[in-house]
């Protein structure tokens, strides 16, 4: 019998970015270095963000200031399954009080919900749905610090916040 791969997901929200910034670039590599697959839960601003991430495979949902471009491009949500768990991606809307509640209700069934919007980072089980919102890697609107995450997905899905 194979023994499962422990997946590692590099996710990112909000980064508020005109174009390629070669200091979050930094800051990708080295902390995505070994991530398997990147999530942007929204609020690129610009398309031109996807190209840090590369190599790698990016899924990325638009959020409420994105861009025409990358509204068309790009879907309001996103779902998906890594190591047979279902998770929802979606950026959120609104007031931060009950965004998860709203998001989840929009996305349905899901084992985890990767959220930006509220720019303030999240990282709790309820209902046995992971919650899980990076922050903002580039923002500090709404947080003092900045942050982003990290999922990985083994037997259980696991969260933890990297303040950079």
């Amino acid at each position: 019998m194979s023994e499962r791969k422990k997946v590692r997901v590099g996710v990112i929200s909000d980064t508020h970015l005109d174009g390629f910034d070669d200091q979050l670039k930094s800051v990708i590599m080295r902390q995505f270095a070994d991530a398997d697959l990147i999530l942007h839960a929204g609020d690129l601003v610009d398309l031109a963000v996807l190209e840090i991430f590369s190599p790698k495979e990016v899924k990325a949902v638009c959020g409420n200031m994105d861009n025409r471009r990358v509204r068309e491009k790009l879907p309001e949500q996103l779902i998906f399954e890594v190591q047979g768990f279902k998770f929802g991606l979606m950026h959120g809307w609104g007031s931060p009080w009950g965004i998860e509640e709203k998001i989840l209700a929009r996305l349905g069934d899901v084992d985890c919900v990767v959220y930006g919007h509220t720019h303030k980072p999240s990282n709790y089980k309820k209902d046995k749905v992971l919650f899980f919102n990076p922050g903002s890697a580039a923002q500090r609107r709404f947080n003092s610090s900045r942050t982003l995450g990290i999922l990985e997905i083994d037997k259980e899905i696991t969260g933890r916040i990297i303040y950079i």
